[in-house]
C-alpha cells in the first residue's frame, strides 16, 4: 500500500511537469477493410534518447461516438505517464460504433481484425517495440472497455494484459443502444450473435493468470451492474483479476483518474512485478 501511495504522489507531481512525450497522428491502412483510419501514437521522451532500446505498448481505445484523438485531448496526462513508465501509448480509431467487432451482419466492419491484428503488426513494423505479448496491453473506456477485454481475451497470443474502464462488458441489456443492432442484427432475430459477441461470454476462453486483467467502473455508472456481474463470474471461475469500484459516473472526470491506475497496472505487468 505504501508503494502505491508513493507512486501516486509521484504521478501528481508529473501532472505539473512539461510534456516531453511525442504525439504523432498517423493514417493506418486496414488491408481487410481496404480503408485507412487515423491513429495517435505517443512515444516517451526515452524513445528518442535511448536509440537502441525497445518499448512496451498500451493500446488505449475510445468510446462510442469518440475517435482516435479523444484520449490525448481529454486526458493529456497520459503523455506524462508514458514518459514516467517509458511506454508507448497507441490510440486507434474504432469508428463511431464499431464495438471493436468483426460484424457478423456487415462484412465491411472488421474492427476486431483491424485493432486486434493489423494495427499491432503495423506498430511493431514501424516502431522500436518489444514485440511480444509480455509487453503489449489493451484497454479502453465504455465501448472501448468492451473492446479492451473482448480483444484481449480473444487475442491472447498478442496481448498479455487487458483492461476496461466503465466498459459495456455485457451488451445484451442494451438492445436499442449505440448502434449495436447495426453491428449484430436485432436481439430478437440474432440472439446467438448477442450471446457470442459479448465480453461476459468470452470468459470461458480464460485460464487463471494467463491474461492480466484490470476492470474499473464508477458506482453511479449505468454499466455498473454488468461490471459487477462480470466480476462475480470471474470469481466463480477462479480467474485472478483486479476489480475496482469507486465514486464516479460515465464521464471524463472518472476516466482521467481511472487511466492512471490502469497504466500503473500495465507498467507493473511489463516490468514483471507481482501484479495481483
Amino acid at each position: 500500500m505504501k508503494q502505491i501511495f508513493q507512486c501516486c504522489a509521484g504521478l501528481l507531481l508529473l501532472a505539473g511537469s512539461a510534456k516531453a512525450a511525442k504525439v504523432d497522428t498517423l493514417n493506418i491502412m486496414s488491408p481487410t477493410m481496404h480503408k485507412s483510419y487515423k491513429c495517435v501514437v505517443i512515444t516517451p521522451e526515452a524513445y528518442d534518447k535511448k536509440k537502441k532500446e525497445r518499448f512496451p505498448v498500451v493500446y488505449l481505445l475510445h468510446g462510442y461516438g469518440g475517435n482516435y484523438a479523444n484520449w490525448v485531448k481529454k486526458a493529456p496526462a497520459i503523455q506524462q505517464l508514458a514518459d514516467a513508465y517509458e511506454m508507448m501509448v497507441v490510440c486507434p480509431d474504432g469508428n463511431t460504433g464499431s464495438w471493436y467487432l468483426d460484424s457478423p451482419v456487415d462484412s465491411s466492419w472488421k474492427f476486431e481484425t483491424y485493432v486486434g491484428t493489423e494495427i499491432p503488426a503495423y506498430i511493431d513494423s514501424h516502431y522500436r517495440t518489444l514485440a511480444d505479448r509480455k509487453h503489449r496491453a489493451i484497454t479502453g473506456l465504455s465501448m472501448g472497455g468492451h473492446g479492451g477485454l473482448y480483444l484481449g481475451i480473444r487475442h491472447q497470443q498478442t496481448f498479455g494484459a487487458a483492461g476496461s474502464m466503465s466498459g459495456g462488458v455485457d451488451i445484451r441489456p442494451f438492445p436499442q443502444k449505440w448502434d449495436l443492432a447495426k453491428r449484430l442484427g436485432t436481439l430478437d432475430d440474432h440472439l446467438d450473435n448477442w450471446n457470442n459477441y459479448t465480453v461476459i461470454n468470452q470468459t470461458t476462453r480464460l485460464k487463471d493468470s494467463a491474461l492480466a486483467l484490470i476492470i474499473d467502473c464508477g458506482v453511479k455508472d449505468f454499466f455498473i451492474n454488468v461490471n459487477r456481474n462480470l466480476h462475480q463470474q470471474l470469481l466463480q471461475q477462479g480467474i485472478t483479476h483486479d476489480y475496482i469500484e469507486r465514486p464516479g459516473e460515465h464521464n471524463w472526470d472518472y476516466w482521467s483518474n481511472a487511466v492512471v491506475y490502469q497504466l500503473l497496472f500495465f507498467h507493473r505487468f511489463f516490468t514483471k512485478e507481482d501484479v495481483k
